[in-house]
Parts: C-alpha cells; structure tokens; sequence
C-alpha cells in the first residue's frame, strides 16, 4: 500500500505539477496535492491544512522561489521545503539552500526527487522526535526538581550521577558536592553492607521496595528516611544504573510518638479516673457519701443513682437484739423477724 503524501506545489504550470505527481507516484507515493502561485494563497494554504512537503518553482510570473520560501519560514513548520526548477543556476541554489530550502532539484532531473522527499521525510521526523524527547526530558527534569522527595541517580558501582533539590534540603550536600562521589558516604558506619546488598539487587534486575532506615547528613546528624530504589534500563534493556526515592520520614516518626505518648497519657488518665472513682468518701458518723460534685448523699440514694441498686428496708439480728431486746428471738438471733414483732 502506497504512503498518501500531502503536497502543497508553488508552481503556475499546471502540467510541470502533473509530471512531479506522476514521478512521485512512480517512487512509491499516493499524493495528495493542491497549487498556489501567490504569495497570499501559500500563506492561506500553509494555515489552513497540514502538508508533509513544499515543493516550489523558483521563477514565476507573479510570485518567486525566494519569496516562497520566507513565507513558508516565517510559517515555522517543520516539513522539507524543495525548490524544482528548470531555470534555477548554481549560485541561486546556493542561495536557497542557506536561506532554508531543504534541497533542490532540476526538472530535468526528477530521478532524484523520490530520494531527496524521502531523506527529507525521515529527517523531519527525527527532528520532531528529538524535540519530543527534549521536552519530556525537560518535563520530567522539572518534576524531578520540584520533588519533596529526594531523587538520586546512580550508577552500578554506586557513584552518584544525579542529585536533586530535595536530596540538597533532606541531606545537606549540594549536587556539586555529591555528583561523582559514592553514596555509600550517606550511610551510617553500621549500615554499610545495606549499600552493596542493594546495589546487588538493583545490578540483578530488581526493584527494592520502601523501607525505613538511617542516613547522615552533610553536618553528621541522623535523618531517618523511607527509601525505595528501582534499576534504570539502558536502551536495550540492561541495566545501566538505580534510581533512588528516599523521603525524610522524621515529621512522621514525631507524629507516631506524639500518637503514642498522648495514647500513653490518655491511658493513665482513665486509670486514675477509675482509681478516684472506686474511693467513695463516706461520713464516719451519719455514713453519707460524698459524690463526684462534692455533695453528701444518703448510702441507699447515691448507689441508687450510681449503680441502679433499690433498697429495701429491715434490722439485721445483731440491731433488733440491741434495739429491739424485747421483741428479740435469743434462741434464733440469725432469723429474727422484727418487722412483724413491730408491727404487732
């Protein structure tokens, strides 16, 4: 299947068009084409649709190569622009090629055409892929930068090659001090062998993922950090060297104290609320108990209320005998019935 190219021609000869089609579908194109030969319908036509290639007459009665070619400059597209002319001298090819055209070719020389279109197709989209990549690159270097995290790239060996603002802030080392140097400095003397336990991982392949440790700082203090580290891939596949993610975790470890002391506090607390609570001040004389508002109460109407508990009244033996002697059963003082004694 025929590639559909879309050819906008700068040419007032309808036929000398019809004889670049027949070239160009003769080299393996399907094009689609339309014609100009002013100034204003090129610009008119370079907005209004999107071409892969400009091709243009140099000598035209209203309209000429060089100016075509600002035009389509001053357009900023990035398609091949190729000057086909049969009156077209050496010196003024050298003139359109510095100004900007891709190439040029003789009308009586068409052979070379294809070829030139062709090249010209697969330099554009080279150019435009190395664009997008210098974007993305930018894009993800911004990202990078503007990170809380600190990201740091390294080779196999461990030697730093990348080190971002936020390593600069968690660390204290700026890139300038840290770019070519192990990272192995970061770790504590008792954390060494973690460096080459991980750099074997990463050299096999694998991703190490969040763990908590230690690092030092520029200044010899401890940061506490949760660390992942992944291989970065070479352009075939292999890996070339690691990247590492490493967030200062000291905010948090404060706040899971804080959690924890406050959890420790509460905890007392209520043990001794309950402790307070389980002491019940009571009147060595008339027996009142005092409750948690600091009132007196009678010992029936405080379990009442506090512990749902109806009282029922009598006189155990020990009182009836006391005060009741008369009514009193001495044989059986353990089953007295006072309340009847009483009553009669």
């Amino acid at each position: 299947m025929k590639a559909i190219m879309r050819v906008l021609f700068v040419e007032d000869s309808e036929d000398h068009v019809m004889l670049v089609l027949d070239h160009l579908r003769h080299h393996g194109f399907d094009p689609v084409h339309e014609r100009v030969e002013t100034a204003p319908d090129l610009a008119a036509a370079l907005k209004r649709k999107v071409w892969d290639v400009v091709i243009s007459d140099y000598s035209m009665p209203q309209f000429n190569g060089a100016a075509a070619l600002k035009i389509f400059r001053d357009s900023r597209l990035d398609i091949p622009f190729i000057c086909v002319s049969g009156s077209l001298g050496e010196e003024r090819a050298v003139e359109m090629m510095l100004a900007g055209a891709h190439d040029y070719i003789m009308k009586g020389n068409l052979s070379r055409l294809g070829p030139s279109i062709t090249r010209e197709l697969l330099a554009a989209q080279s150019r435009r892929e190395h664009r997008r990549m210098q974007k993305a690159a930018a894009h993800l270097a911004a990202v990078v930068e503007s990170s809380d995290d600190a990201i740091i790239g390294k080779t196999l060996t461990g030697i730093i090659t990348s080190w971002n603002k936020a390593a600069e802030r968690i660390y204290g080392y700026t890139a300038e001090d840290m770019v070519g140097q192990y990272a192995s400095i970061l770790l504590p003397p008792s954390r060494k062998s973690e460096f080459n336990e991980t750099l074997e991982k990463i050299r096999r392949g694998e991703h190490v993922t969040w763990f908590d440790t230690i690092r030092v700082r520029k200044d010899g203090t401890p940061v506490e950090v949760s660390v992942t580290i992944s291989p970065i891939a070479g352009p075939t596949g292999e890996t070339i060297g690691a990247s590492t993610i490493a967030r200062d975790i000291t905010e948090r470890r404060r706040e899971e104290a804080e959690r924890l002391k406050l959890i420790e506090d509460l905890t007392e607390a209520l043990a001794h609320a309950k402790t307070l609570r389980s002491l019940l001040p009571i009147c060595a004389s008339c027996k009142k108990i005092r409750d948690d508002h600091g009132y007196w109460q009678q010992l029936e109407v405080y379990f009442k209320q506090n512990e749902h508990i109806d009282f029922s009244h009598g006189i155990c033996p020990e009182c009836t005998i006391k005060l009741y002697p008369e009514f009193a059963d001495h044989n059986h003082p353990q089953t007295g019935d006072v309340k009847t004694a009483v009553a009669k």
